[in-house]
């Protein structure tokens, strides 16, 4: 007999392609999600995995089940929300992924409220970027996901999702205090300097890539504290959106640019879990959030 917690755990790992993100997405450790699937395989009475080298892939018997997996997911989500809708009761839990600045600045302030409005409401935060998030929130994995994206590059959300922004993210270059540039500049003026960015993969450095064309990233951070701690040596340069970046240390100063940059920030969910009291909830405590972040 298949259940929940079987196809959940297949499903992650076609959505993010191995058992060791799967488990982090689904807050699990590695052995809990190959237990699952090995449970899944005695009860089908076929294997789910093969490998491929150093990694694993479906196999196609697994693929078939993850293509009813879907269907069957979103209709246990919709159960659930059609059931809180009717008690108009705002408990159980709520699962919500953000990229890691949104974490850091938007999510504790959010979490904090609907402690306080719902104590019998359960959050879970999770530390993802959009694309790892996304598949999750149409596979009914994830309630709720904060994403960003940039006005030349929008984000295509998966079927059966809505979105709400909550906020542009203006973005600066953050610079050692005797660099040659003002307080204000021009993308053009960035050209031909050693930069500071995130790693490969995330939207950050993306869109520095698009934005300063030839950017020579030296060195790659997934913290700002480690970043700001590189530019302040004068080892680069960095991009730096507001949003999540704290106080500066001494020895870097922030040039803005003209015309201003930003990033959009949104909250993604499934449509029918809107009709979820506790999602409703957890949406306006992060909207508020937002709100209180822009003044």
């Amino acid at each position: 007999m298949l259940d929940l917690p079987q196809l959940h755990a297949l499903h992650a790992v076609h959505t993010q392609g191995s058992v060791r993100a799967a488990a982090r997405t689904l807050h699990l450790t590695t052995s809990a999600v190959s237990q699952r699937l090995a449970r899944l395989e005695r009860e089908l009475g076929k294997p789910m995995l093969e490998r491929t080298g150093r990694g694993v892939r479906l196999t196609e018997a697994a693929l078939v089940l993850v293509a009813h997996a879907d269907r069957i997911l979103a209709a246990v989500a919709e159960a659930e929300a059609a059931v809180e809708e009717k008690a108009g009761v705002v408990l159980g839990g709520v699962s919500v992924a953000a990229f890691s600045t949104a974490a850091r600045a938007l999510l504790p302030p959010a979490l904090e409220l609907v402690r306080a409005r719902h104590p019998g409401l359960r959050v879970g935060l999770g530390e993802l970027e959009p694309h790892e998030a996304l598949p999750l929130v149409a596979g009914a994995e994830l309630d709720l996901a904060i994403v960003q994206d940039w006005p030349d590059a929008p984000l295509e959300l998966p079927g059966g999702l809505a979105r709400a922004g909550l906020l542009d993210d203006v973005v600066d270059v953050v610079v050692p205090d005797d660099h040659r540039l003002g307080a204000v500049a021009t993308l053009a003026e960035l050209g031909g300097e050693s930069w500071v960015s995130w790693p490969e993969g995330t939207g950050c450095r993306d869109w520095l890539r698009r934005v300063v064309g030839g950017a020579d990233v030296v060195h790659s951070a997934g913290e700002h504290h480690t970043q700001l701690a590189l530019v302040a040596r004068g080892l680069g340069i960095a991009m730096m959106p507001r949003l999540g970046r704290g106080l500066l240390p001494g020895g870097v100063r922030v040039v803005e640019l003209e015309p201003v940059s930003h990033r959009h920030v949104y909250a993604v969910w499934r449509v029918e879990s809107a009709r979820r009291p506790a999602i409703r909830a957890v949406l306006e405590a992060i909207d508020l959030a937002a709100l209180e972040l822009t003044g």
